[in-house]
């Protein structure tokens, strides 16, 4: 596919355990719906091993690594060690996933701030754009981000106000929108990825999760970015082949690496 057309999925897990039986034909699927590159983030140290084979196997992929707020329990002082021992690779295209995740019960909210500052560190260090997970946390990671100065990234599955998506775009980040503004209640953020200058957006499944409205309740696949596509194009009132060709350019602009 022509770099004026890139369909990307800037946000998937090909490597999770839901695509164990039919990551092949996962795949298979997603290029036939012209899906032409894969960002896929990691969660845990843990997995840093098998998402390098995963991403290895399909030259599609392209590797983040980060330690993801929802596992905090999960993650040890050293995996911050680990994750420095990823990041001196010129196949990484990014931190992530990282953040702060004001929304599931029982997090330890002191030690999210720890490692994800730990982690902008990280990426100001060796000069890699973030991919960021935020939920209930958009104005405790704007009060670091102007701290921690990194060189843009992703705001991923965004859902903020226009005017906290102004201070992300400032900032130097796109946002990601996916199977979330597909579905017919979800007023506020049809009307945000509507409005935003579309410089500003990218597209995203996050798979296994968030599928679109056509396969609620079902696993998400990285294919279903041509659906999110479709889904925005509609709304912004514009041609598909225009949208997916800027939203592509973007990608690649945000996340350089992706160009190699």
């Amino acid at each position: 596919m022509e770099e004026h057309l890139l369909l990307i999925d800037t946000h998937c897990h090909l490597d999770a355990a839901e695509f164990a039986p039919d990551r092949d034909a996962v795949v298979a699927r997603a290029r036939q719906a012209g899906v032409a590159m894969m960002v896929v983030p990691a969660v845990e140290s843990a997995l840093f091993e098998s998402m390098e084979t995963v991403c290895r196997a399909y030259p599609e992929c392209a590797p983040a690594y980060g330690l993801h707020p929802l596992y905090i329990e999960r993650h040890r002082d050293e995996d911050l060690l680990l994750l420095r021992q990823r990041l001196d690779d010129e196949q990484v295209v990014a931190v992530g996933e990282i953040g702060l995740d004001g929304f599931a019960a029982g997090l330890d909210s002191a030690r999210q701030e720890q490692f994800f500052v730990e982690q902008l560190k990280l990426a100001r260090e060796f000069d890699l754009p973030v991919i960021l997970h935020i939920r209930r946390a958009q104005d405790q990671i704007l009060k670091h981000l102007r701290r921690i100065r990194v060189r843009g990234g992703i705001a991923h599955a965004f859902n903020g106000s226009p005017q906290q998506a102004g201070e992300f775009i400032k900032l130097g980040f796109k946002l990601g929108f996916g199977g979330a503004m597909t579905y017919p209640r979800a007023l506020n953020l049809q009307r945000l990825a509507a409005s935003l200058p579309l410089e500003s957006i990218v597209l995203e499944t996050d798979a296994p999760d968030i599928p679109p409205v056509s396969m609620r309740g079902q696993r998400n696949e990285p294919g279903k970015v041509a659906e999110v596509a479709q889904s925005l194009a509609l709304l912004r009132d514009m041609d598909v082949t225009v949208l997916i060709a800027a939203t592509g350019k973007n990608a690649l602009d945000v996340l350089p690496r992706l160009r190699h």
